[in-house]
């Protein structure tokens, strides 16, 4: 399957996602608007709680094409982080108290200056997420990585959408799910995701449709004894992610007719509690080309740090950084929909 943008699809543009979830008919218009619910309950604009996670979208190539993927990524793309940008990064998190760099992507791996930054990263001090899709581990240019990562202490995040191989291979792709399984065992084999050992193996569940993924804790519970049962498999925490409505997503949505339902889900299940912990507020997101985000989904939506705040690595301050406003729209009711959602799963 190709990339949207590999195929000039109207939707591999930014303003044109934002246009559909916004105005594409009579029922979208009237729709709340996500800043008259924050403002409804005090929280807009929008501002940072304290900027604690340092997220590097290293690039949108990938090993895969999963239907669902808000990036778009896929292995025709060609964004990648140069290492220029990395160490501007690394000038950035020297001078700051910032303690957990998320390394994402696409596949973050396939950067070729990935394991280069892991290890200076380290040597900082710094602890370092990196979340994977599982299978580029069982490909032979990169089946050294869970020893790597072991070396670095870097904790483990992956995306595994469900623990049956059905589900799984519908959502990312044939073969996908025992590639996962063969990537997760060998995880498990030098001590990730096992007890005492410190190494941090976490799964990431999104839903396969248009619907909110369910109780975080009763679906981790859920994976832990399937898999267990199945394969043997441990691992240590399980995030639920809601899928936005944005990029192949949002055009799901719309070839199966589910858009206006789901978008009027998300905006019924706006709960302020959920609010309050969006991941935008602890987090600031630096796109491949050193451009700053509000999060990963601004950034693939091209919504930067607004213009009155820092725009580029080059000139990162912390202080203005955490005093800026965070840039909000429709997309954003799928972070506060429910428990709420967020790269560290629910929020509420």
């Amino acid at each position: 399957m190709k990339t949207l943008k590999a195929e000039t699809h109207e939707l591999s543009k930014p303003e044109v996602q934002l246009d559909i979830i916004n105005n594409h008919n009579t029922k979208i218009k009237s729709l709340s608007k996500f800043e008259d619910k924050l403002d409804g309950i005090g929280l807009f604009p929008l501002k940072p709680t304290g900027i604690e996670i340092f997220q590097m979208n290293v690039g949108y190539m990938c090993n895969m094409t999963c239907k669902h993927c808000h990036v778009d990524a896929g292995p025709d793309r060609e964004e990648i982080m140069s290492k220029e940008t990395f160490e501007y990064c690394l000038e950035a998190l020297k001078d700051s108290d910032i303690e957990t760099v998320d390394l994402t992507g696409g596949a973050p791996e396939m950067n070729p200056h990935f394991r280069w930054f892991v290890k200076e990263a380290a040597r900082m001090g710094k602890h370092i997420i990196v979340r994977s899709n599982l299978t580029i581990l069982t490909t032979n240019k990169f089946s050294d990585l869970p020893e790597f990562f072991k070396e670095h202490n870097v904790e483990v995040t992956c995306s595994l959408p469900f623990y049956s191989k059905s589900r799984t291979d519908r959502q990312r792709g044939k073969g996908t799910y025992d590639k996962s399984i063969i990537a997760l065992k060998r995880l498990n084999e030098i001590g990730y995701g096992k007890e005492n050992t410190g190494l941090m193996l976490n799964l990431v569940y999104n839903p396969v449709g248009a619907f909110l993924p369910g109780d975080q804790e009763e679906v981790k519970q859920e994976f832990k004894k399937e898999l267990k049962r199945t394969h043997d498999i441990e691992f240590n925490d399980l995030y639920t992610i809601t899928n936005l409505p944005i990029s192949r997503f949002l055009n799901f949505l719309l070839m199966s007719g589910n858009l206006e339902d789901y978008m009027e889900k998300l905006v019924e299940s706006f709960n302020p509690s959920a609010a309050m912990g969006v991941m935008c507020r602890n987090t600031i997101s630096i796109g491949w080309d050193g451009k700053l985000f509000d999060c990963d989904f601004n950034q693939m939506l091209e919504m930067e740090t607004h213009s009155d705040s820092v725009q580029h690595i080059k000139e990162f301050d912390l202080d203005v950084l955490n005093d800026r406003d965070i840039k909000v729209n429709q997309h954003c009711f799928g972070c506060t929909a429910g428990s709420g959602s967020s790269c560290g799963g629910a929020t509420a």
